[in-house]
């Protein structure tokens, strides 16, 4: 049998920087979010103590950093959004122009995105910032597969309109 010690820091290895991404992109903070994802790890390795009862890991740790999102928000009593002014790109390339181009347009998006409902904002980061499948997604919503993707497909439509 492995080590439960050896294998929750393999898993926190690989999910650490998106469980952190996905949380501030949620909260906008940078304080919030580190003490959000160290507290979501906490939590998940008090539950991978007893790690047959974790079928799925990620989407174990994922449920668990959105329901503590939320929990932040219940708390704070605010509106959930993404604020374009925080959240910054490095680009590598060294003509301004195209910076100043792909700065400009990732503003756009980052507002629209922000404009979104809170589900629709989720589904978006998880697909396509963490690269989590439609099976994993709809796991960690508790929702049907086929519910998800009408999800991801309205939030798309969506985010589209207000990109136009």
């Amino acid at each position: 049998m492995p080590n439960p010690k050896k294998v929750f820091s393999i898993i926190y290895d690989q999910y650490v920087d998106k469980i952190y991404r996905f949380i501030f992109l949620k909260v906008n903070s940078q304080e919030i979010a580190e003490d959000l994802t160290s507290e979501t790890f906490l939590k998940g390795w008090g539950a991978f103590k007893n790690p047959n009862d974790i079928k799925n890991p990620p989407s174990f740790l994922y449920k668990i950093a959105r329901n503590l999102v939320i929990d932040y928000y219940r708390q704070k009593d605010q509106k959930k959004t993404i604020s374009v002014d925080d959240l910054r790109i490095t680009d590598p390339r060294s003509n301004l122009e195209e910076k100043a181009i792909l700065n400009s347009d990732l503003s756009i998006v980052k507002e629209a995105l922000g404009n979104l409902k809170e589900d629709y904002q989720t589904v978006i980061i998880w697909h396509y910032l963490d690269d989590l499948t439609i099976p994993e997604i709809a796991k960690v919503l508790q929702k049907s597969e086929e519910a998800t993707r009408v999800m991801l497909h309205r939030a798309l439509k969506e985010l589209k309109g207000k990109l136009s």
